[in-house]
């Protein structure tokens, strides 16, 4: 449990959510529309999104997620859905965020640690530093020219490792490199 209590008045106060990609329906009674021009509709569990944009939204950080293979590109109105638990508190400074990465996809995300599957065994990092990780992170992934110096056999081993250490120490990246050499 996140420890708040949210609900129609406060969960658009500096929050983190992942609402879940629900079918369009026309039964949804809109009881607000932002400037933006999303629209939200409140249930006693929680509240759908109808928006075009997710992400950044005003002071919180809203993910969408989806089974559908069509990318989120915030051109179409998408609907999501997220239970009033879902919702954790947000702000730039406090080291709230963890990064979780898929090798095989080769997709890294954030994800907070009030998140019921965080294991603890990541740092915690406020919202610049999990940013700076997560871009140098994206760069191992899709790119080879960080290792043309380097000696080893398997640079996806090798890429594996780099990314553990950053994920889950405060060793900086050109330390972790030094260790290649």
């Amino acid at each position: 449990m996140n420890g708040l209590n949210y609900n129609r008045n406060n969960f658009y106060k500096h929050t983190f959510c992942e609402f879940t990609e629900v079918e369009f329906t026309n039964e949804l009674e809109i009881h607000h529309k932002s400037k933006s021009g999303s629209q939200y509709s409140f249930t006693k569990e929680g509240v759908y999104r109808i928006s075009n944009h997710w992400g950044r939204a005003s002071n919180c950080r809203w993910r969408l997620i989806s089974s559908s293979n069509s990318k989120i590109n915030n051109s179409q109105h998408r609907i999501g859905f997220a239970k009033w638990s879902d919702f954790y508190p947000n702000n730039e400074t406090e080291h709230l965020f963890y990064i979780e990465v898929n090798f095989e996809n080769k997709e890294v995300i954030f994800q907070h640690k009030n998140n019921p599957k965080f294991e603890g065994n990541l740092v915690l990092r406020n919202v610049s530093e999990t940013a700076k990780i997560i871009r140098q992170i994206k760069d191992l992934l899709e790119n080879d020219s960080w290792a043309k110096y380097f000696n080893f056999k398997d640079i996806e081993e090798v890429r594996r490792v780099t990314i553990q250490k950053l994920i889950q120490t405060n060793i900086p990246l050109s330390k972790i490199k030094m260790e290649w050499k």
